[in-house]
């Protein structure tokens, strides 16, 4: 940063006392919490957390120093606030994966094209060469793989197309009413909301380095 842009000292002192007046009133806030999930809570949570960001920032950028607590991202959802017997359901799921050996992927996409070479026309593009194409085309082989496998096989049999799990997340989230069909197809994920999600479950390696190696027996789902 530039001299004629660092912060004064006045702003790290009232970005200070911003962390202050956050701190009380996120221990107002807890004292008087309703419930578990008291929205007033999770509020206070994100003005301390965004005040102790800017103070931090301020902090080094004036003094080259930094503070000795890290806030930690707030992932969790908020208050749950849809119907309370939800008579339609959404199930939102993400699953990243890595294509850790190429070669093993183009191969398995080109055994499916020898066996059922009309299942793979429209992944590799069409034409009399569509089924020589996905053995050399790692495109046209994840559009044969995932067309010809449910997603839970694919997540399931992962190292033996070529793949690594990466993180993946499953939301259940409540409907006022059944969705038209072909109304959502064009944007599926845009109406989503987090405050209807029932239920929520995460599986990620960030979970697995928390652990001791001694309690580390196997891969664990985790909901939140």
């Amino acid at each position: 940063m530039s001299d004629a842009a660092q912060p004064s000292a006045a702003e790290v002192r009232a970005a200070a006392e911003a962390v202050k007046a956050a701190l009380d009133r996120h221990l107002d806030a807890v004292e008087r919490r309703s419930g578990q999930d008291d929205p007033a809570v999770y509020a206070a949570f994100d003005e301390l957390a965004a005040a102790a960001e800017v103070y931090d920032e301020l902090l080094y950028d004036t003094y080259d120093e930094v503070t000795p607590f890290e806030i930690p991202g707030n992932d969790a959802l908020p208050a749950y606030a849809g119907p309370e017997e939800p008579s339609a359901l959404s199930v939102l799921i993400r699953r990243d994966y890595t294509v850790a050996e190429p070669q093993r992927l183009l191969h398995q996409a080109q055994r499916i094209a020898d066996l059922d070479p009309d299942a793979v026309d429209e992944a590799a593009g069409g034409g009399a060469d569509a089924a020589a194409v996905v053995g050399t085309s790692v495109h046209a082989a994840l559009g044969v793989l995932f067309g010809e496998f449910e997603p839970d096989e694919i997540a399931s049999r992962h190292k033996e197309f070529g793949l690594e799990e990466g993180d993946s997340t499953l939301w259940v989230a409540a409907a006022d009413d059944p969705a038209e069909p072909g109304e959502w197809l064009s944007a599926p994920f845009d109406q989503a909301d987090p405050q209807r999600v029932v239920c929520r479950f995460d599986v990620s390696a960030v979970f697995d380095e928390e652990l001791g190696d001694d309690d580390m027996l196997e891969p664990l789902d985790h909901e939140r």
